[in-house]
């Protein structure tokens, strides 16, 4: 989908903006936005970048389809739980009002 107000070029732009806002970030210093309900997984098996994206430029259909399937969601306790324990360092993009992060060592089957 392209969004009506931005230009092939502003598109591409914000795509590459997203890519160097991603991050590594430790568990621990994610707890506080998990707690405020802010924090999504994305399935390590999607672009987390693609994501960021697609509600960037509200690409509804596209994240529904995602949060459907169960590649976007919001972090569970299970996931929340499993981090701290493995002092997890998860990748991360901000993309309000939500922080994206994704494990890429845990893929999901």
């Amino acid at each position: 989908m392209t969004h009506p107000d931005l230009l092939p070029e502003e598109l591409e732009l914000l795509h590459a903006k997203l890519n160097l806002e991603t991050a590594e970030i430790a568990w621990i210093e994610l707890q506080r936005f998990f707690a405020q309900g802010v924090l999504y997984a994305v399935d390590a098996h999607i672009d987390l970048i693609d994501v960021a994206y697609a509600i960037s430029v509200d690409d509804a259909a596209r994240v529904k389809a995602w949060m459907d399937a169960g590649a976007f969601v919001a972090v569970t306790d299970a996931q929340a739980t499993d981090w701290h324990r493995r002092n997890a360092v998860l990748w991360s993009v901000v993309v309000k009002p939500w922080i994206l992060v994704q494990d890429k060592g845990y893929v999901r089957h």
